[in-house]
């Protein structure tokens, strides 16, 4: 089981200045549907073991996908790799359009 974070949690630790790291672990074509900050990380799941040294482990890391289940397996990836603090966002942007951002549909 990995810890998970709401989007509301997420932004009240960025608006509070914790440094981390958004991980966007859907596909391209998924992006370009339903945006995310501009300085998230994006690394489709299936390129992450390729691209994990573009990760900073020391990070909290929190992981976002469209509805929390791929995101659910990267972090418990990533804490098998020996990363700090990785949080599944629960929801995913599914959770963030309602939450967050409706113009962010993830249809």
């Amino acid at each position: 089981m990995v810890n998970e974070v709401t989007p509301q949690e997420f932004l009240d630790r960025r608006a509070a200045g914790e440094q981390m790291t958004l991980l966007d672990v859907r596909e391209d074509w998924e992006v370009t549907e339903a945006p995310v900050p501009s300085d998230t990380v994006h690394i489709p799941m299936g390129e992450l073991s390729d691209r994990i040294g573009e990760l900073d482990s020391k990070k909290d890391t929190i992981v976002i996908c469209r509805s929390g289940g791929r995101s659910a397996q990267v972090a418990h990836f990533l804490e098998r790799q020996g990363f700090g603090k990785v949080f599944n966002l629960s929801g995913g942007i599914l959770a963030w359009s309602r939450v967050i951002d409706p113009r962010s549909t993830g249809s």
